[in-house]
C-alpha cells in the first residue's frame, strides 16, 4: 500500500502541471483587453496600462507567466487582483463557505440516494420502485436554478419554513434547502446507480449462501451486500464533490452564498482571469485527492483488490 501510495502520489505531480498549464492559458488567452472598465467609463491612459503589465508580466510569453505563477504558487502566493487584494484573501474567506456547502450537499445525496437505491434495488418492480425512477428522471430532467428557485419560492417565500437567503453564520439548518438543491441531480444519479449495483449483487454467489446459512437479512444487506455494492457509488461521490464545489455558481447566487463560485462569476464579470486562475487550481487540487482517496477506499470495500 505504502509504494502504490507514493506511485499515485508521483503521478499526481504531471497531471497538476498539465491540467493547471491547460486552466492558466486558456484563461489568459482569451481576446480582449484586461484592463477595460478598471478606469470607469473612460479608457485606461497608456501610463496606467503599461504599468499594470509590467507589474503583472503580461509582456512575456505564455510559458515564463506561467513559470512565475508556478513559482510563486508553491510559496503559498496566490497574486493580486488588478486592484491589488490578494486573492489568498478571496479564496481563504470564500471556499469555507463553498466546502461547508458541499459536504451538506454530498450528505444529503448520499443518504437519501443510497436509502433509495437499497430499497428499490431489494424490491424492484413494485410501486416504491417506480415512484424513484421517476423522480430522479425528474430531478435530472430540471436544471438546478429551476429547482433552487421553485423551493426558494415555495418554501423560504410562500410558506415561511426558511429563510429564502443564507446568512454570513452558514448555519447547518439553513444549508439544507440549498445542500438539497446542488445534490438533487447526482442524488438521482447515486439513487438510480446504487439501486443498479444493489439488485445485480443480490443475485450473487455469496449473497445466496449467506442467505442459505441462516443469517439475518439485515445482516446479509447490510455486512454482504451493500459493502460490495458501494465501490460506484463511492467512485460518484468521491469525484462529485470537487464538481459540487465547482458547480456550485448557481446555487450560491440563488441563495446569496458568498462562496467559490460566486467569487468565480465576479471575476469572470470583471476580467479577473488572475482570480479564476487561482480558485480553479485549488479546484483540480481536490478533485486530485478526493480520487486518490476514492481508490484508497477501493480496498477497503472490497477485500479482492490489493494494491502493491
Amino acid at each position: 500500500m505504502g509504494r502504490y501510495l507514493l506511485r499515485r502520489l508521483l503521478q499526481l505531480i504531471p497531471v497538476f502541471i498539465g491540467t493547471t498549464f491547460l486552466i492558466y492559458w486558456l484563461v489568459w488567452s482569451v481576446p480582449g483587453d484586461p484592463f477595460a472598465g478598471k478606469c470607469g467609463e473612460r479608457a485606461c491612459p497608456d501610463a496606467y496600462v503599461n504599468m499594470m503589465t509590467e507589474k503583472f508580466k503580461l509582456n512575456e510569453n505564455i510559458f515564463v507567466q506561467y513559470g512565475n505563477y508556478m513559482q510563486n504558487l508553491f510559496q503559498g502566493d496566490f497574486g493580486t487582483t488588478f486592484g491589488g487584494r490578494p486573492i489568498g484573501d478571496i479564496i481563504a474567506t470564500s471556499y469555507p463557505n463553498t466546502l461547508k456547502l458541499a459536504v451538506v450537499a454530498l450528505a444529503i445525496e448520499a443518504l437519501i440516494g443510497l436509502t433509495a437505491g437499497v430499497l428499490t434495488g431489494l424490491r424492484r418492480n413494485g410501486f416504491l420502485d417506480n415512484l424513484v425512477l421517476v423522480s430522479t428522471l425528474f430531478l435530472i430532467a430540471l436544471p438546478v436554478f429551476v429547482i433552487g428557485f421553485v423551493l426558494q419560492w415555495v418554501l423560504g417565500v410562500q410558506w415561511g419554513i426558511v429563510k429564502p437567503t443564507v446568512s454570513n453564520e452558514m448555519r447547518i439548518s439553513e444549508l439544507i434547502v440549498p445542500g438539497f438543491v446542488l445534490g438533487s441531480a447526482s442524488m438521482a444519479y447515486i439513487a438510480r446507480v446504487s439501486r443498479t449495483s444493489i439488485a445485480e449483487n443480490r443475485r450473487a454467489d455469496y449473497v445466496r449462501t449467506a442467505i442459505a446459512k441462516g443469517l439475518p437479512m439485515r445482516r446479509v444487506v447490510g455486512v454482504h451486500l451493500l459493502r460490495n455494492s458501494l465501490i460506484p457509488v463511492v467512485t460518484l461521490l468521491g469525484t462529485d464533490l470537487g464538481a459540487l464545489m465547482g458547480g456550485a455558481i448557481v446555487t450560491e447566487g440563488i441563495f446569496g452564498i458568498n462562496g467559490i463560485g460566486r467569487q468565480v462569476f465576479r471575476a469572470i464579470v470583471t476580467k479577473e482571469s488572475a482570480t479564476v486562475v487561482s480558485i480553479v487550481v485549488v479546484l483540480v487540487l481536490v478533485y486530485l485527492l478526493m480520487n486518490l482517496l476514492v481508490d484508497l477506499l477501493y480496498a477497503a470495500l472490497d477485500p479482492r483488490i490489493r494494491y502493491e
